[in-house]
């Protein structure tokens, strides 16, 4: 004997808890609402599927700022990889018993030593100070630049080149020259 599905209407009414004039009116009332919805162009809102789609819109929302935050993250790593191989590809040699040269480096005076020759280059702005790490190295202008681009907190010093200087002419110092050998 083959075992055949009963619906929950036909198995309420074998088992004898619903009679058939209950069937009938539960059947007639079910098709009178779905015409009436029909007719209306009424769509049934289904709650949980509703609820599965704003859940899985949410997640892909998460999903996409989660992403769009370790694409930036590697973009920055990326970067101070560049700005490493640049320093260490173009990092000039400095003399340790040359002549001090300083700066500052978050509110904190700093001491390079340096050839007289970089000192002026420096002071020009031929050269430029940039740190890699924890240490400072001198670099000339246009790899100062470049890096820059990439991160511009790595320069530290790259002093601009004044090519007109303009007196004014109510300066009191006007007469004073400040001497080549001022250091600080």
């Amino acid at each position: 004997m083959s075992k055949q599905k009963l619906s929950l209407q036909e198995q309420l009414l074998k088992s004898g808890l619903v009679s058939s004039a209950q069937a009938k009116s539960a059947k007639s009332n079910k098709h009178k609402q779905e015409q009436l919805q029909r007719k209306n162009n009424i769509v049934q809102v289904d709650e949980a599927k509703a609820w599965s789609e704003k859940s899985r819109l949410e997640k892909l929302e998460k999903d996409l700022a989660l992403n769009q935050l370790h694409q930036q993250q590697e973009l920055k790593k990326q970067l101070l990889a560049q700005i490493k191989q640049l320093i260490e590809q173009n990092k000039l040699p400095r003399d340790e018993d040359g002549i001090a040269y300083r700066f500052i480096n978050n509110n904190k005076v700093k001491t390079l030593y340096v050839a007289e020759t970089m000192r002026t280059q420096l002071i020009n702005g031929q050269l430029a100070i940039v740190r890699l790490g924890k240490n400072y190295e001198v670099v000339t202008a246009e790899v100062a630049k470049k890096i820059s681009e990439r991160n511009a907190d790595s320069v530290l010093v790259h002093n601009e080149v004044v090519t007109n200087h303009v007196e004014q002419p109510n300066d009191p110092y006007a007469g004073y020259s400040v001497p080549d050998d001022l250091m600080w």
